[in-house]
Parts: C-alpha cells; sequence; structure tokens
C-alpha cells in the first residue's frame, strides 16, 4: 500500500530500538528505524505520521554526540522523544540539560501532572523503568511538564500546539506497565493513526511487490523447514505461483529426519514444486578442520548460494532466490548504521559477492512472531507455524569446534531426545527455542564402574517473544533430569550433560 501510514524511529543507539518498532507494530501501525542522521528527503519519502527518537548511550554535551537536524523539526511531524530523545528535544530546542545529582536507574514511580494527551486514561501515579544519567533541567520554549518521578526529576514534557512529546522513562519495555497505553495515545492521539497494519494486509502489500520484482521470471526459494522459509514459500506461491521451485538442500546438518517432514509438508501438503538436493558430502568436506564460527557461517552461506545456481539452472534459468531473512538477522549482521555486529547471519554476512541471483526477501523488516501471523493468515499448519526456529547453518553452529559425521550424529541424537521430552511434557509451546549444544571439552565420567572421557552437551531453552532479548526457561528439574538421564544412556559419547541459564544479552541464543 502506497499510502500506508508510517511512523519512523530515528536511531541513537538504544538498545532497546527495535523493541520500540515492535511495540508501535503491535499496536496496529507501521514503523521503519532510520539512522539518526538519514537526510530529511528520505524521511520525507516516507510520508510518515509522526517521528520517535529513540534513546542513546550519548550526553548531548559529547564531542561527536548525535544531534537532531533542524531540517527534521522542520517538517512539523509530532514527535515523542525516549530518554536521550528527550534530552535531544529540550537541547535543539531552546532547553537545558544537565548532568543528574542523583541518576535513576531501574523502576520508578512518576507523578502526572497534566493527564491529557500522552497520559490520557492513565492513573496519576504510574510504575516505569529508568536509565539515564543526564537530566532535563530547564524546559524549552512552549513546553509544559507533564510528569515527574518521586525524585522530583522531570519525567515528561509537551508542547501540545507544536505535538512535541518527550518521557525519561522507557515505555517500550515491559517494566513500564503502561508503556503501551502512552505510546498509544501519541500514535492515535497525538499523529492520528487509524492502525492499517495488519497480516492481511502486508500480505496483498507483498504479494504485490513481488509480482513487480519477479515479473514473469522463475524464482528458486531456500526451503529449510524451519517458519522463515516456510512463509517466505507461502509468500511468493500466493504471488506467482509454479514460477516458483522451492528447494531442500540436505547440507547434512540436519535435525534427525528433517527430509521427510520437508517433503511431506511442502510438497505433498501444499503442492508446491520441491526439489531435494543431498549436498551433505560437499557442506561437511567444506567445514572440514574448520572451528572458527564466523568462517563456518562464510561458508555455509558461500555453499548454499553455489547450490542454488546450479539448481536455478535446471528449472528454467531463475534469475531469482528468495530466502527467510528476517530483521533480527539484519540487526545482528550490522544492518543499521548504529549497531554493532553480532555474528553474521549465513544469509546476510555470509553471502558471496559474485552471486549471480537477485534476492526475493518479504520478510526482511518483519519481527519472528510478526511472520508466525502471517504464517497463520496464509494457512500454513500450525504446527508448522509454531515450530521453533533453526539456524540456517543448521548444527554447523551448535557444534562448537570441528565439525565431523561423527559429532553430528551424537548431536542429532541427543536433540532428538531434548525436544522429544519437551512435547511429552508439554513444554514444547511454553519455549520460543530448544536445542542442544555440543561443546569442544571432554569430561571424566563413570560408566559400568568403568572410566570414561566423553563429550559434554549443553541443553538450551529460551522464553521470548522478539528472539531481540531472551530469558532462559525455567523448566520443571524433573524434566531436565530425565532429558540428561536419556542422552547420558542413549547417545554413545556423551556423559554429561548441563543446562544454559544465560539471558540475552549478554549472550545470544545460538552459541555460535
Amino acid at each position: 500500500m502506497a499510502n500506508r501510514e508510517t511512523i519512523i524511529i530515528l536511531d541513537y543507539g538504544s538498545q532497546y530500538t527495535q523493541l520500540i518498532a515492535r511495540r508501535v507494530r503491535e499496536l496496529g501501525v507501521y514503523t521503519e528505524i532510520l539512522p539518526w542522521n538519514a537526510p530529511v528527503e528520505r524521511i520525507a519519502a516516507l510520508s510518515p505520521l509522526g517521528l520517535i527518537l529513540s534513546g542513546g548511550p550519548n550526553s548531548v554535551y559529547d564531542e561527536g554526540a548525535p544531534t537532531l537536524s533542524a531540517a527534521v523539526t522542520a517538517l512539523g511531524l509530532p514527535v515523542l522523544g525516549i530518554c536521550y530523545g528527550m534530552h535531544l528535544l529540550a537541547h535543539t530546542l531552546g532547553g537545558q540539560v544537565a548532568p543528574g545529582v542523583r541518576r535513576e536507574y531501574g523502576p520508578a514511580e512518576v507523578d502526572i501532572a497534566a493527564p491529557a494527551s500522552l497520559f490520557a486514561g492513565l492513573d496519576a501515579r504510574q510504575s516505569v523503568w529508568m536509565s539515564h544519567g543526564d537530566q532535563v533541567a530547564a524546559l524549552p520554549p512552549g513546553f509544559h511538564a507533564l510528569a515527574t518521578s518521586t525524585d522530583g526529576i522531570l519525567a515528561a514534557m509537551g508542547d501540545p500546539e507544536r505535538r512535541l512529546y518527550a518521557v525519561q522513562f522507557h515505555p517500550e519495555v515491559q517494566h513500564t506497565p503502561n508503556g503501551a497505553a502512552l505510546l498509544r495515545n501519541f500514535l492515535y492521539g497525538v499523529c492520528g493513526c487509524r492502525g492499517d497494519w495488519t497480516p492481511g494486509a502486508f500480505i496483498t502489500e507483498t504479494v504485490a511487490r513481488i509480482r513487480a520484482q519477479v515479473g514473469a521470471g522463475q524464482v528458486i526459494c531456500g526451503l529449510s523447514g524451519g517458519v522463515d522459509s516456510a512463509v517466505v514459500a507461502a509468500l511468493v506461491h500466493r504471488a506467482i505461483g509454479d514460477q516458483l521451485t522451492c528447494i531442500f538442500v540436505d547440507t547434512g546438518l540436519l535435525r534427525r529426519d528433517e527430509g521427510q517432514q520437508v517433503a511431506a509438508t511442502f510438497h505433498e501438503a501444499l503442492g508446491m514444486k520441491l526439489v531435494s538436493v543431498d549436498a551433505s558430502a560437499r557442506f561437511l568436506g567444506a567445514l572440514s578442520g574448520v572451528t572458527d564460527p564466523e568462517q563456518k557461517r562464510r561458508i555455509i552461506g558461500e555453499q548454499f548460494i553455489r547450490v542454488f545456481e546450479e539448481e536455478a539452472r535446471r528449472v528454467g534459468d531463475a534469475r531469482f532466490l528468495a530466502q527467510g531473512t528476517i530483521y533480527p538477522d539484519v540487526i545482528e549482521s550490522a544492518g543499521t548504521a548504529t549497531a554493532h555486529k553480532i555474528k553474521s547471519h549465513h544469509n546476510v554476512g555470509g553471502l558471496p559477492e559474485d552471486m549471480h541471483l537477485a534476492l526475493v526477501e518479504p520478510l526482511r523488516d518483519l519481527f519472528k512472531d510478526e511472520v508466525r501471523q502471517v504464517g497463520l493468515e496464509l494457512g500454513l499448519p500450525e504446527q508448522l507455524v509454531w515450530r521453533h526456529p533453526f539456524p540456517g547453518p543448521g548444527l554447523a553452529v551448535r557444534i562448537l569446534g570441528e565439525i565431523t559425521p561423527e559429532r553430528v550424529a551424537t548431536l542429532q541424537a541427543a536433540d532428538a531426545i531434548f525436544l522429544e521430552e519437551l512435547w511429552a511434557a508439554g513444554q514444547y509451546r511454553q519455549t520460543a527455542q530448544a536445542f542442544v549444544v555440543l561443546l569442544p571439552v571432554r569430561s571424566v565420567g563413570v560408566m559400568g564402574d568403568g572410566r570414561t572421557y566423553a563429550n559434554v552437551a549443553a541443553l538450551r531453552a529460551v522464553v521470548t517473544s522478539d528472539f531481540m532479548t531472551a530469558d532462559w526457561a525455567h523448566l520443571p528439574y524433573d524434566l531436565l533430569g530425565r532429558v540428561a538421564n536419556r542422552i547420558v544412556n542413549e547417545v554413545r559419547g556423551v556423559n554429561r550433560v548441563v543446562y544454559d541459564v544465560s539471558s540475552k544479552p549478554p549472550a545470544t541464543i545460538e552459541w555460535e
């Protein structure tokens, strides 16, 4: 939809920028994240209904600190500044920002002085989440204090005539219970949004965009069996029908029985053209002796593309490759100007520069939960839509250290036991992602009155809604005990099982 209502988030380096975007979309409004120094022409071209200025780690007085262009404020759009965004509005528009005498980090209470606009319908005292050192010491001309913390620090300010607002706290995090209501007030009450961002609207728009990009060309889709590539296949198939050929590549790094499950779902149940390619020897050979995770991803990314290019020539000289890149992949592969590179995803940072296929990436701007909603709207089986994510590089990033056929077989057996027990205990849908990691260490054990020196397997299970942040799943002890007992007894070469209780951040969900 060319006239889709849009909110622009200017990213000043906050760890919560993507979370702001998710919250806005959950409220039915499409949003795009742009770097803080995006040209004003680029912003204006999107015809946004409003702007949100994210938080960030800087002080407005730091040398080289990100700024707010006068050309942006001259657009006359509604603005909501969050944390550093509040300081920036005050500093830019004639107020004063100063180092806080008392810093506020964590939960706080704020008292609402002006219950209209941002705080319409909310109680006079609100629990919020603070994270700041600087504070607004003097309001810019035209602004009024809307809320103060119990420590007496300005917590919100606004200029209703110019539709400019700012808050010192973070409404996007769950620790601000009524943050969604505040954002809703800004989107609908201040910006005048209607809320046209729905899975159905996305499908309609995306189908039209795919048709325009592809025309009469042939498309191949790299199908892994995971939800992302499945939704891409369904979207492209709806757009161009038999112009699409799905290609399932057996890399030798898949979960147990993966190939049969993919064939049953996509060819037999959904009627898509599916070609299965056994490239296990090729992938395992290329990975022989490799231990660095970034090198693994680059090798796998290149091998995938080479297989796809070869298969493309066999299906009518296809010129397009559809793949399931989603927004967290882009962010972690340093897809924004202010993001640090966490790891290269095989389908983003791992692609070879000389590839001959044009990419079709309809999910590139979606979060995982949005992908699932689109999948259900497309009519994909619920069991497939809610399947746990499986990384494109497969078990290669769950085998730390060298990859060998023997280590792959060990991990496949252990992983199958873990997932089987999760299903039996009714815990599979309660976790967002669960898997086993084979560690590059061995430990001493005792089995059958004899000494063993064998592999260590780590169980990993997390709960999350967006995969940008995650917490470890508090699985029942008896379940963990059953899994560990079965792995040690049934998987040759493993004598110790540990459970990963790290959150993201500081850890990532996958170990590599």
